[in-house]
């Protein structure tokens, strides 16, 4: 129901607007072009003067920013003292700083940019000098990689060598092949570990003795 009310009160404002645009286009025209707002004035005899004592008032209207509005708008009027719009000797400062930093004098320009220069210079020749004492170790790196790479495969070699042999001293001894992770395989080879270093003990002493009771030749002896 709503539609159709809304759809006639559209017919009859168009129609209306199409009758004052065929009866008289050039009035509807002037009218719109000669419409002159009145300008604003200020109150320059009883301005807004926020009180700062008073909790009522917004925060943002007791601020040092609000006051350089207040008197750039109403002048003395405003009753702010100019001299507390003046930045303090912090903010001057502030202000000087960031200028020398982000306002550098084209002196300090070209001497960064001279130091900037220099110490990329240092790092690429850092650089360049580890890449040469590396390539000048580069030989023996490959002389000790294949040494190490020659020592392992032989070291595994010999393991496996030894684990066959055990493997056969056991089957042997027990007359059966055995698991090498069984209980009774490992008990084996920690005696033989225990035999081997028993032995090696004997023959170290055996070699001492030995070189003990060598008797000393002395120059006339030999002749």
């Amino acid at each position: 129901m709503a539609a159709p009310v809304l759809c006639g009160r559209t017919a009859v404002l168009c129609r209306t607007l199409r009758g004052i645009s065929s009866s008289n286009p050039c009035g509807l025209l002037l009218q719109t072009a000669s419409y002159n707002p009145r300008p604003l004035r200020l109150n320059l005899s009883d301005p807004y003067i926020p009180d700062k004592e008073s909790d009522e008032t917004p925060a943002w209207q007791k601020t040092a920013r609000y006051d350089g509005k207040l008197y750039g708008r109403y002048g003395s009027a405003s009753g702010v003292d100019p001299a507390s719009l003046w930045p303090s000797h912090e903010q001057l400062d502030r202000v000087v700083a960031e200028e020398r930093e982000w306002q550098p004098t084209l002196e300090e320009m070209l001497r960064n940019i001279e130091l900037k220069e220099k110490e990329e210079a240092e790092k690429r020749q850092a650089k360049e000098r580890l890449i040469a004492a590396n390539m000048a170790k580069m030989p023996k790196m490959v002389a000790d990689w294949r040494r190490e790479k020659r020592e392992t495969k032989q070291k595994l070699k010999e393991d496996k060598a030894r684990r066959e042999q055990l493997l056969e001293e056991a089957r042997v001894r027990f007359g059966y092949a055995l698991d090498p992770r069984s209980p009774k395989f490992l008990e084996m080879v920690a005696e033989v570990e225990k035999e081997e270093k028993k032995k090696k003990k004997l023959m170290k002493r055996r070699l001492k003795d030995e070189q003990t009771a060598a008797p000393v030749t002395t120059p006339a002896d030999a002749s």
